[in-house]
């Protein structure tokens, strides 16, 4: 049973029972015993947070500086403007970062797709990469929605299993590294939502006129479903609040439409082993049911897999002749975009499939001239004139030496 968050401010400023019990479960009291019995170690929060609330009514907090970007395999090798936006939009509200190199992919094309591992291996996996993150001092902070869902399990399977913890303890010993999990675990479109009004106070083009249609991850969402954020302000709380509410604080408008709730077609066994059958639930399923129902000028969503899937299939459809041609991008983007990112240089949309030019046009980006610029760059850095690609001569944030 899912309790509407609003109930449960009110019932809980009442100090009135709350009917279900799991609103009120909290990992980070189950974490600090366990820390306190010598299971593990429990990364703390050290930094200014803003508390946000969960589905359950549980507050979350989420840090606001000092972060270890746990970057998506699929970002860095299918859409890098997706990461690169992120780190952008750090950089321009002013909060440092570490972008490490000593990262590892959370394998979790294993952990759904493929079932040839054992939990003990794929725990170690995640904690060999939170034990990385505490050694910096840094907090950890996910950019995939799947590495996001798949932690999750495995904190909640550390929790549970001390026969576990034994066995990821023993593989930790001989890594030199100890058991560790952070106090909460932070997906960057949390981190957005939660910074949304810094966001918003920075627009520079007005995205006013621009209607967007979201896509909610499914491994956000319905993947260890009390962590995720909601608000009574945005769905009344009964769906995530997160991309939605950074899009309404920008000031673009959200149009809604009935296939909210379906995959985006991706389902990670689903796009290893019938990829037709991927392209084809992307496209008639999504696609063609928000131009139908929405005729947005954008889709927005917050995972790797859903950005991928819903770009990159309509390509198959718009060869049969179907109704798709809609952009597809990640939240971040679509914000750095609307601070004044460089489209090509910063949020590098020449690696999406679908036509984005019209809604460039739309936000007044002359997408042409941005592009001379973009090729300019690429000449410079072949010459060896340059070393790094430049963020963006602009906004004050180009240095030559890479992102920190």
């Amino acid at each position: 049973m899912t309790i509407p968050v609003e109930a449960l401010r009110r019932a809980k400023a009442a100090e009135e029972p709350v009917a279900d019990r799991r609103a009120l479960d909290d990992p980070r009291a189950e974490l600090l015993e366990l820390e306190r019995q010598g299971e593990l170690i429990v990364q703390k929060i050290d930094r200014e947070a803003i508390s946000v609330m969960t589905k359950y009514g549980r507050e979350k907090r989420i840090q606001k500086s000092h972060l270890w970007h746990h970057k998506s395999c699929g970002q860095c090798g299918h859409i890098p403007g997706y990461s690169t936006s992120i780190f952008w939009l750090m950089r321009k509200l002013g909060y440092d970062y570490h972008d490490p190199h000593d990262q590892t992919s959370c394998t979790g094309w294993n952990y759904y797709a493929s079932a040839t591992s054992n939990p003990a291996a794929q725990a170690a996996v995640a904690v060999r990469n939170f034990a990385a993150a505490y050694e910096t001092g840094y907090f950890p902070l996910i950019h995939c929605g799947t590495s996001y869902g798949h932690y999750k399990d495995v904190r909640e399977e550390l929790i549970r299993h001390p026969e576990l913890r034994a066995q990821v303890r023993a593989v930790m010993a001989k890594l030199g590294k100890p058991l560790v999990l952070p106090e909460e675990i932070v997906h960057y479109s949390e981190w957005v939502h939660a910074l949304r009004h810094e966001i918003a106070a920075k627009r520079v083009r007005d995205v006013s006129g621009i209607v967007v249609s979201v896509h909610p991850a499914c491994h956000y969402h319905k993947v260890v479903p009390g962590d995720a954020i909601y608000d009574p302000d945005i769905y009344g709380g009964q769906r995530t609040a997160v991309v939605t509410g950074l899009v309404e604080a920008l000031g673009a408008t959200v149009h809604d439409y009935s296939t909210w709730f379906d995959c985006c077609g991706f389902g990670f066994r689903h796009i290893l082993v019938q990829r037709d059958f991927s392209r084809s639930f992307a496209t008639l399923r999504k696609i063609e049911v928000m131009k139908e129902e929405a005729n947005p000028d954008v889709v927005l969503t917050h995972d790797t897999g859903c950005v991928t899937t819903l770009d990159k299939s309509q390509f198959a459809a718009m060869a049969h002749g179907r109704n798709v041609g809609l952009p597809v991008m990640s939240d971040a983007q679509f914000a750095a975009l609307a601070l004044g990112a460089h489209p090509y240089r910063v949020c590098q949309l020449h690696w999406h499939s679908a036509d984005y030019r019209p809604l460039l046009e739309k936000m007044g980006i002359d997408w042409e001239k941005a592009w001379a610029e973009f090729q300019s760059d690429l000449r410079r850095l072949e010459s060896g004139e340059k070393r790094y690609l430049d963020w963006d001569d602009a906004d004050g944030l180009n240095d030559d030496s890479g992102p920190h």
